[in-house]
């Protein structure tokens, strides 16, 4: 499937998005026009759009297909999680300074990885930095290994689905297959409080904007040329001597450290992480979104993790059973008929409808009797 032609940055988009979100919205709460609950649902769809325009920094303009992202997502929202419970410390049924679901695995001192969680700016850097880490790690491993294509497609699924059965196991201490829940507060302020709950929502959306203008100015660069051209004549660049696997290694840490950035956002919002959000299914979703919204094209990207999870918060109320069936066959609608993706459907209809019109000339008799007559 080829990235849709609609590449180069729009800042008048993003400024209009920004206000949208920043302004435009808060303000239809504070005048009741918008309710808490649908403001917090906008806020966890724009942490996941975060979360896409990392997909898209990396397969749609560097074409390095990664099945895993799900992995550095569920870092930074662990990480976040980890400092939330430990906030709620003492809240629990059990009254204890350690999280309750310890407790019942008969744990009775806090493991020393969780101590410096007990610190927000220790849990934030946490969910930026050990993302970025764990995907230079990846990188250092495949990259530099020449290490592609079908082949890191398929390495990073097995990474995600081996990172689930570890988060999985109650011996991580990570709360097991419950995951972390029941957080109370965040910096003091409670999570049950509409204002903390709208905050939230601010912080989220103003991050999504900053990533956004980030990656367009990144896209932009002299560094954005080089990452296309990756993608497209990965060959012909390393014959020209450039280190493509330093690259590759970058710009796959930047998009972990987006998805970090989005995990840590979603908890507080949502109120649970658990490894289900970490597999491969999630690491799917998250191309679809891409796909669907138009790879290659960051506001396509939003629009399609938006859109997509919008829906899916429709569907599965009605019909859970059909949203995996649903979402399938989205992803093969686009990749048989629509290649481009939302953004792209306005170019392909006038491409169709222009061939349609040249076809209806050329079959008109008008144009059959001069053809005839030229011959």
């Amino acid at each position: 499937m080829q990235p849709s032609r609609v590449s180069k940055p729009m800042p008048l988009v993003t400024v209009l998005l920004g206000a949208l979100l920043i302004i435009v919205l808060p303000l239809l709460n504070a005048v009741g026009l918008l309710s808490d609950y649908y403001l917090n649902l906008f806020g966890k769809y724009l942490s996941l759009a975060i979360l896409a325009l990392g997909m898209d920094l990396i397969w749609g303009y560097s074409g390095i297909l990664s099945l895993g992202q799900a992995i550095f997502f569920g870092l930074g929202a662990y990480s976040m999680g980890m400092y939330l419970m430990l906030e709620s410390s003492g809240k629990g049924v059990y009254g204890e300074a350690i999280p309750d679901f310890m407790i019942w695995n008969r744990v009775f001192e806090l493991p020393l990885f969780w101590k410096p969680y007990q610190h927000f700016p220790f849990a934030l850097l946490s969910a930026l930095a050990l993302p970025a880490l764990v995907a230079a790690i990846i990188g250092v491993l495949t990259f530099r290994r020449r290490v592609g294509g079908t082949y890191f497609a398929i390495l990073t699924q097995a990474i995600a689905y081996a990172t689930w059965l570890m988060f999985n196991r109650n011996e991580l201490n990570l709360g097991g297959t419950n995951g972390l829940t029941d957080f109370k507060s965040i910096l003091g302020f409670s999570l049950s409080e509409p204002g903390t709950l709208r905050g939230l929502y601010l912080m989220t959306a103003l991050c999504l904007v900053g990533s956004l203008l980030g990656c367009q100015w990144l896209i932009g660069s002299k560094m954005g040329l080089v990452l296309t051209a990756i993608r497209d004549q990965e060959q012909r660049l390393r014959f020209l001597g450039y280190a493509v696997a330093d690259y590759k290694m970058f710009i796959f840490a930047v998009a972990a450290m987006l998805a970090g950035l989005a995990g840590a956002l979603y908890v507080p919002q949502v109120g649970i992480i658990t490894p289900s959000q970490i597999g491969v299914l999630p690491s799917l979703e998250m191309v679809v979104w891409v796909a669907a919204g138009g790879r290659g094209t960051f506001i396509g990207a939003l629009l399609g993790a938006i859109g997509i999870n919008a829906a899916r918060s429709v569907l599965t109320a009605q019909y859970p059973e059909w949203w995996p069936i649903i979402l399938g066959g989205l992803f093969v609608g686009v990749v048989v008929l629509f290649p481009g993706g939302l953004v792209g459907l306005p170019r392909q209809l006038l491409r169709l409808s222009r061939s349609l019109g040249s076809w209806r000339l050329l079959g008109s008799p008008q144009q059959t009797q001069q053809t005839q007559q030229t011959r």
